[in-house]
């Protein structure tokens, strides 16, 4: 019995599919059509189902029917084969990333005295952002575990020029918005949004004198979800290095 005819309208078609479902996840969030937990969890594994579906149709259409098609139908069989293989890469690397961090969001470099929120309160408040109590879970046992490198920043400058340092170096951070800069108090605030489903973070950076110098301690959080698959260590990591490169 001979199989039927795949041809390359088929995996294009299914390739195509599976990006509008992916690309429509954000949009419907931000046109308020659905939570983000329906674009995230139903609509990204969908899209990946329809793009693993049209790479083994591209697959099984390249080997069995290579020499019975048109350059024109073999360019759409690569597009679809290049298409569908990067859409199934997302929503494995999400498993993949998930696996391998802890189910948490809130990140500091002080696990006994974590620097507090202030000015981003009322904006949290206003989206019904998660608890920033680090009680519950047991945040603290968790981070160490996962993310033992984090640290806070000791340097030799006094705390009025620490704090300046530090805010330079928080506004030349992509995609942070400084919400407050308190000198007085050391403390400055941002916030950033996630590229793809817009999620917002929230960043607080204190500065306190520490002996003859000061001490530099920071502290990122997602308002929504449970883990945040490693972004708010990351962003640590990487304003923590632009400070250090900067005050050596």
């Amino acid at each position: 019995m001979a199989l039927p005819r795949i041809g390359a309208v088929a995996p294009l078609v299914l390739a195509a599919l599976a990006l509008g479902l992916l690309a429509l996840g954000p949009f419907g969030l931000r046109l308020g059509w659905w939570a983000y937990g329906f674009g995230l969890y139903r609509l990204m594994p969908a899209s990946g189902l329809l793009a693993a579906i049209a790479l083994v149709l591209a697959i099984l259409a390249l080997a069995r029917e290579w020499s019975r098609l048109r350059p024109g139908g073999r360019a759409m069989l690569f597009v679809a084969l290049a298409l569908a293989a990067s859409l199934v890469y997302v929503p494995v690397f999400y498993w993949q990333t998930r696996k391998t961090v802890p189910p948490i969001h809130d990140i500091t470099t002080d696990l006994d005295n974590p620097p507090a929120f202030s000015a981003v309160l009322p904006a949290r408040a206003a989206e019904r952002a998660g608890s920033l109590d680090r009680r519950t879970p047991q945040l603290g046992e968790l981070q160490k575990a996962a993310y033992p490198d984090l640290a806070p920043l000791a340097t030799t400058l006094p705390p009025t020029r620490a704090f300046a340092e530090a805010l330079e170096v928080a506004k030349s951070m992509p995609g942070w918005t400084i919400v407050a800069a308190d000198a007085n108090a050391g403390r400055i605030e941002a916030s950033e949004q996630t590229r793809w489903f817009r999620f917002t973070d929230d960043v607080v950076i204190r500065v306190v004198g520490d002996g003859a110098g000061s001490r530099i301690d920071m502290r990122s959080t997602s308002r929504q979800g449970r883990s945040d698959y490693g972004v708010n260590a990351a962003r640590i990591r990487a304003y923590m290095g632009a400070l250090r490169k900067r005050i050596g």
